[in-house]
């Protein structure tokens, strides 16, 4: 069962090999983690993650939440795993110990992650957006605040949410209406109407801890009067006991695609006027202190949306390896042929590779990322930190972007490996699909994070972060092009790192010309095609290992492949990489060449013209 989760080989190839994480033990942040210490975490994530958090996610689905009397009812499956997994201390597993954390790095969290989420993302969801909640507070809260709130929370005794979205205040948050009128005493009432809050309210714990966006009345309009409050579901006395109910409603649950064991909460704060929170921060910076958080909440939708790829590859694997249709190819004329497995057949074959690809590399994606964020931590050169800093902004809008697509996808094709059973209840893909689409959504949308990568990120300090990246991949391609077997790969990576250095620059003057509009209707593409030179990246990087390993086991006998052990394995990650090479990245040439196009017809278009009236 353990395997119908994630890949653990590819897990330690990409911790240990690729990303070495192990060495991480060098700098005084993370001393004490070394490779015996990292294994021995992740495989108590997995077992925890198979054991307990797995059975749980189809009753979930099935049973879904329910309001009664004002309040959540979880599916009561949940509660044993969160117990478990609170007295596991995993809620903070990247938190300083000084504020109840584990102090793990983040590749490591990363990694139990992948489990965790893959295992019920729905489910995962309550603590992690607990997590979110109460590093703000960590972040911008007083002293006070913290002592009241902090451990708690890190804990898990207490949830935390956040309170973002208004029915008239999606994308565009600077038009919220929530208002905030001071007490007199630092307290402020708080009044609006918030939706399509994950978590707003459940019965996991005996007190929530909401971040708000609200508007301090008398406030300058747009972002730059939105202030950031504490409001707790149940006030909080200054002693630490709990006091009366706060006046936070819940007015319904939505009825969702997808990730029915949480929570969706339309919410109504001060209805009878009793609603009271605490600034968070500083007045009118609450958008400074969302934005500051952003990242890390926006890779942790990139890692939900590939944990859904990844399990529904690993379900669909397992499926073609067992499932018997069909004679095989070679004997189709033979009438006496026995039926073979699924996995015998070409088709099949091509979509597992396709998902393997997709998989593998946004595992590698996924965890340098998580690599630059542990750089920024735990470093000593300043240098070194500002550049992999650099990195991060780049990164996270491609990554949460592409990895929720291309995860989407392989539970679409991973569906169709199953055929008609893959629709079916019967088996689990159909949840995955449903539960995986939400990723590309929330957190900001897919096509914003495309905006804020041409708009934001691209030009930032005069375009060296990414300029920085296409540094790094040149790198690779220099490596590879030393390795005997990746000439024809790095070469076909070589003229993608290079093609899209050309378009970045194209998009870059064309988003400050009087083309800007047109500019923007192509920045998804170039998301997606930045997405798609990364990964080859990454694979490129993996063969740049596996293929002298490879070598060294079998002595470049490709028969002796199957006889030495771990010699599959990586021969498995030189063809993938490969099969990369030569069916996607050519693909992605052909979007660059469409970006370089750059056609105006989707803003030039009436907006009659999209269908008669």
């Amino acid at each position: 069962m353990a395997q119908l989760i994630s890949d653990r080989r590819d897990v330690d190839f990409v911790l240990f090999e690729q990303m070495k994480a192990h060495e991480l033990a060098k700098t005084e942040q993370y001393a004490q983690f070394n490779k015996k210490t990292i294994e021995m975490i992740i495989n108590e994530a997995r077992n925890l993650a198979i054991k307990e958090i797995l059975p749980t996610n189809k009753p979930g689905d099935e049973k879904g939440c329910r309001l009664e009397n004002g309040k959540v009812i979880v599916p009561e499956e949940f509660h044993r795993a969160y117990k478990l997994y609170c007295e596991g201390e995993w809620l903070a597993m990247a938190e300083d110990v000084e504020v109840g954390g584990q102090g793990f790095p983040i590749i490591v969290t990363q990694a139990a992650s992948e489990y965790f989420v893959g295992a019920n993302c729905a489910f995962m969801m309550y603590p992690g957006l607990t997590h979110g909640a109460a590093h703000l507070v960590e972040v911008f809260g007083t002293e006070k605040q913290k002592k009241l709130y902090l451990s708690k929370m890190y804990s898990g005794k207490w949830g935390g949410t956040m309170l973002l979205t208004e029915p008239d205040a999606g994308s565009d948050v600077g038009n919220l209406t929530t208002t905030a009128y001071p007490n007199g005493d630092g307290t402020y009432t708080i009044k609006g109407q918030k939706i399509f809050i994950s978590a707003g309210d459940h019965d996991l714990v005996e007190n929530i801890v909401h971040p708000v966006l609200a508007r301090i009345d008398g406030a300058p309009a747009g972002t730059k009067g939105i202030s950031l409050f504490a409001v707790p579901k149940i006030w909080v006395n200054d002693d630490g006991s709990l006091g009366d109910d706060n006046d936070v409603v819940i007015d319904r649950l939505e009825e969702k695609m997808g990730i029915h064991g949480n929570a969706t909460c339309v919410m109504i704060l001060g209805g009878k006027g009793k609603c009271k929170g605490t600034l968070l921060g500083e007045a009118n910076k609450g958008m400074r202190a969302m934005f500051q958080m952003m990242n890390e909440a926006r890779l942790g939708v990139g890692i939900q949306g590939y944990s859904f790829g990844t399990a529904a590859y690993m379900y669909a694997l397992n499926y073609a390896r067992q499932r018997v249709q069909g004679r095989s190819l070679l004997d189709f004329m033979n009438p006496d042929a026995q039926p073979v497995t699924i996995i015998n057949h070409p088709d099949v074959r091509r979509m597992l590779t396709w998902m393997k690809a997709m998989v593998d590399g946004m595992r590698s994606f996924i965890y340098y990322t998580g690599h630059c964020f542990d750089i920024v931590r735990s470093s000593k050169d300043e240098a070194a930190k500002e550049k992999a800093q650099g990195l991060i902004e780049v990164l996270i809008p491609i990554l949460k972007a592409y990895c929720t697509d291309k995860s989407f996808e392989v539970c679409t094709q991973a569906m169709q490996t199953y055929g008609g059973y893959g629709y079916t209840k019967e088996y689990p893909i159909e949840q995955l699909l449903r539960d995986c689409k939400i990723t590309g959504i929330y957190e900001g949308t897919n096509g914003i994070q495309s905006m804020d990568l041409l708009g934001r990120k691209l030009g930032m300090k005069g375009g060296k972060p990414f300029m920085d990246l296409i540094g790094e991949m040149s790198k690779t391609v220099a490596q590879a092009k030393g390795i005997k077997g990746l000439e024809t790969l790095s070469a076909q990576v070589e003229e993608a790192v290079g093609k899209l250095g050309e378009i970045a620059m194209l998009m870059g003057k064309t988003a400050m010309s009087e083309k800007v509009l047109t500019a923007f209707t192509y920045s998804y593409n170039f998301l997606d095609v930045c997405g798609d030179t990364i990964m080859a990246w990454m694979h490129l990087w993996r063969a740049c290992i596996a293929k002298p390993k490879l070598d060294e086991l079998t002595g470049g006998d490709p028969a002796q492949i199957a006889s030495k052990k771990d010699a599959a394995f990586y021969d498995g990650l030189v063809k993938t990489a490969q099969f990369f090479g030569s069916a996607v990245l050519p693909v992605a040439l052909g979007k660059m060449a469409a970006i370089k196009n750059m056609s105006s017809a989707a803003v030039d278009m009436l907006d009659d013209g999209y269908a008669g009236k």
